[in-house]
């Protein structure tokens, strides 16, 4: 919303407000003095307003109660009256929860919160713990759209370490806080000084993590080595290193310290997850990442959600992304069929379709949004795909590359088929007999949709990985051998090689020399222009 519509309407807000509180409607009124907070946290007249509300209420805190979902205006102008009423930490709570709930917001930006007396009021302990709440609810670092609303605590943390300045616990939280805003070098000395202080094992950690977002690796990993010495039983601490040795370059020593985190705990889930992203960086085997992903299935309540599957899959052609089609106009549409998909199943194709998608098992969780759709729908989907959607991919896609649209939608089409009959066992299924046949007589680009479908399911299904491993070497066989060795269609069948689980040794290296192939030869500039469009 842009400022002044946001200044109007909480203005509106408080006219009503004043409203209210002349007929003695205090309900009413702290109902529209929360929500022009909302509107416009900083504004004065809003604060202005509160203080008329507390003062006719007697600073009754029930005007904004508190729930298991409390209204955000509600949390932040409680705040306000508890810090009003001598209870500012208790303010500071709250005030921190709202910046997690909406940290784009300023709900800080207040002069009490800014004041250089505040900390005298305040124990350093329970600041530092503020301090980390607002820590929790800011990424690292935190983009440009959230360091000016946060900058505030930052300037808590400035004053608060004026009163107190050899607190070790407020020192390596403030530390952090610097970090995600990007004032590095003020990190580094706080958390410098905070461990001089006193060495404990997160002081180093926020050392640590301070001298590496200064660019500073040797250090970093220093610090994070004493803070294993303080404390061994710690694996993240294990991943942390692992992390950035690997940022630098050096697998084996990450891997090692990986080694010796899961020789502690084969389980622990950092180390399992750093342990598979590295291996896959070192050589490329995608069995690492289905190995991860199975952990992630059997592991469904680990301690916190982690990226690196996702963040190995990005980009990445069959992993987290279509390959690109081939660069000349296309009909390569799927088996014949002379009947269109219903209005229903394209319309929840078009929903669907996407050029990427996190990892394999993503996009079969995704596609289960066709997983009602009946079998003659979903093979008209791909013999008939629908025109793309009107949204802004959809436009991107239909006006600059519309073989890209029909090669997406082919392929979410197949993948909605694994969700056909999944009561039926895969050996004698509807879905696999109909992928098998798709892959065999259907045009190329709809044949590798199905064989991508069949890979994705191998993904989700360890009991299948020998059965769809054999059907990909087969194809690629025929590929490598025969007259599409040196196309695009090649290269894209052997990254979607590389993509399988299971794929045996000769299959892997066929793929590879392929891909070596192209990387070197006259299909170099061709692979590269397709690709560039995709990413465009």
């Amino acid at each position: 919303m842009p400022e002044d519509d946001a200044a109007l309407s909480a203005e509106e807000e408080l006219a009503l407000a004043r409203l209210a509180l002349g007929e003695g409607d205090l309900r009413h009124a702290a109902d529209h003095v929360a929500a022009a907070l909302v509107r416009s946290p900083t504004l004065p007249e809003a604060h202005e307003t509160l203080a008329r509300l507390a003062a006719a209420s007697g600073g009754d805190l029930e005007l904004f109660p508190l729930g298991q979902q409390a209204f955000v205006g509600a949390v932040v102008a409680r705040a306000h009256l508890l810090a009003a009423a001598g209870s500012p930490a208790e303010g500071l709570d709250l005030l921190a929860a709202a910046t997690g709930y909406a940290p784009a917001a300023p709900w800080a930006a207040v002069p009490w919160v800014t004041a250089a007396e505040l900390p005298e009021r305040l124990d350093p302990e329970r600041t530092a713990r503020i301090l980390m709440q607002v820590c929790a609810a800011a990424p690292d670092p935190a983009p440009r759209r959230l360091r000016e609303p946060l900058r505030p605590y930052l300037t808590l943390a400035r004053n608060a370490i004026t009163v107190h300045p050899g607190h070790p616990l407020l020192l390596g939280a403030a530390s952090a806080l610097a970090r995600r805003l990007g004032e590095v070098t003020l990190a580094v000395a706080w958390a410098t000084r905070g461990v001089q202080a006193q060495p404990t094992k997160l002081g180093e950690v926020w050392l640590g993590y301070a001298y590496r977002s200064a660019g500073r690796p040797a250090d970093a990993l220093a610090a994070l080595e004493r803070a294993v010495a303080l404390d061994p039983d710690d694996l993240a601490v294990y991943a942390d290193i692992a992390g950035t040795l690997a940022g630098h370059g050096r697998l084996d020593a990450a891997l090692g310290w990986i080694d010796r985190a899961l020789a502690k705990d084969p389980t622990f889930d950092c180390a399992v997850h750093t342990a598979h992203r590295l291996r896959f960086q070192r050589d490329g085997n995608v069995d690492h990442l289905v190995a991860l992903a199975d952990f992630v299935r059997d592991h469904p309540d680990d301690s916190h959600e982690h990226g690196d599957l996702a963040e190995c899959c990005r980009g990445r052609p069959w992993l987290g992304q279509v390959t690109p089609a081939d660069a000349g106009p296309s009909d390569d549409t799927g088996p014949s069929d002379d009947t269109g998909p219903s209005n229903e199943a394209a319309q929840r194709l078009q929903h669907l379709a996407h050029p990427a998608w996190a990892h394999p098992p993503a996009a079969y969780d995704a596609a289960v949004g066709l997983a009602t759709l009946d079998l003659t729908d979903l093979l008209a989907l791909v013999a008939h795909p629908p025109p793309p959607p009107s949204t802004a991919l959809g436009r991107v896609l239909g006006g600059q590359d519309p073989a890209l649209w029909t090669r997406c939608a082919q392929v979410w089409a197949c993948l909605g088929l694994l969700h056909h009959r999944t009561d039926e066992p895969w050996t004698g299924s509807t879905r696999r007999r109909v992928l098998r046949e798709l892959v065999a007589g259907a045009p190329e680009r709809a044949a590798e949709g199905a064989l991508f479908a069949l890979v994705t399911a191998a993904w989700v299904d360890p009991a299948i990985r020998a059965d769809v491993a054999g059907v990909v070497a087969g194809r690629l066989d025929e590929v490598a051998t025969g007259p599409h060795r040196r196309t695009p269609l090649a290269v894209s069948l052997a990254y979607l090689a590389r993509a399988t689980p299971a794929l045996d040794p000769a299959s892997r290296a066929t793929a590879d020399a392929l891909i070596a192939d192209a990387a070197s030869g006259p299909l170099r500039r061709l692979w590269r222009r397709l690709t560039a469009l995709f990413r465009r």
